[in-house]
């Protein structure tokens, strides 16, 4: 059974970080395109990044210049780094897979998703 496991979410003050982690397990990772979504409060799932092609990367407008997206395939793992954190980042994160390399910001396109992980940004 395929596997996605987040980590490393929990309470940051505005301005702080947090790096979330996402262990995968049971299928092609190295060629997978891996995402990080997230859903706010009464809101529905927002794209917030991805990874293809091993070091290629994009993210939404509203995280440019705060977050971060890398990967180590040896581990089978994917992250998130989060900067400059804001009460709007409050969400569940959640990370999904596209072994099949599907380079989307459409949920749809992802095969795989993980449980998720709580992040809360306030004072």
């Amino acid at each position: 059974e395929v596997q996605l496991m987040e980590s490393g979410g929990g309470a940051a003050q505005p301005g702080g970080s947090l790096k979330l982690s996402c262990a995968a397990s049971r299928f092609t990772f190295h060629s997978s395109t891996m995402s990080w979504a997230r859903q706010a409060p009464g809101k529905g799932l927002e794209w917030v990044s991805d990874i293809y092609n091993d070091t290629c990367t994009r993210f939404a407008d509203s995280m440019k210049g705060r977050f971060t997206v890398s990967r180590d395939n040896v581990k089978r793992t994917t992250y998130l780094q989060m900067n400059s954190l804001k009460p709007e980042d409050t969400a569940v994160y959640y990370c999904a897979a596209s072994p099949r390399g599907v380079i989307t910001t459409e949920p749809t396109g992802y095969d795989f998703w993980g449980q998720g992980t709580q992040v809360t940004v306030s004072s």
